[in-house]
């Protein structure tokens, strides 16, 4: 599978990684940008205008109401969850349903906080200067991105 190359401005808090390299649904780098571009050249390049996050878990609350379940999910993306706890699912199956669909991860709580770390999925967010979703990876694969 090709890489792709996201980059963004460097996180203010904990994260110094200005770039994620992906290979596929995993991470494979992590780092500044002009050195993993320098490593990678063949890489496709996706420069976000914002910063890059490890993505947001969706906890301790509904999924917001839209007309359906796949729409109440993409509501949770553009907000930049990539994982969804699953007590927000209500148990219901095609809640459930479109969750797995769109691939966002399922998790009950206590769960770890996502990282941007080699070997892990890549889930990301990207967030513009007042915290607002610009683009939602999942798995590698960019299933929101603001117009």
């Amino acid at each position: 599978m090709a890489l792709t190359l996201h980059t963004g401005r460097a996180a203010g808090q904990g994260e110094a990684a200005t770039a994620v390299l992906v290979d596929g649904e995993r991470i494979a780098a992590v780092g500044g940008a002009e050195e993993l571009r320098a490593a990678h050249p063949a890489a496709r390049l996706r420069a976000w205008p914002g910063e890059l996050r490890p993505g947001l878990v969706w906890s301790g609350r509904p999924l917001p109401e839209a007309p359906s379940p796949r729409e109440r999910v993409h509501a949770a993306l553009r907000e930049g969850a990539t994982a969804i706890e699953g007590a927000a699912l209500a148990g219901d199956p095609a809640l459930l349903a479109a969750a797995r669909r769109s691939a966002v991860a399922l998790v009950e709580a206590p769960f770890a906080e996502p990282r941007l770390t080699p070997g892990a999925r890549a889930d990301l967010v990207v967030l513009d200067g007042n915290d607002r979703c610009v683009a939602t990876i999942v798995g590698g694969r960019v299933l929101y991105r603001r117009a």
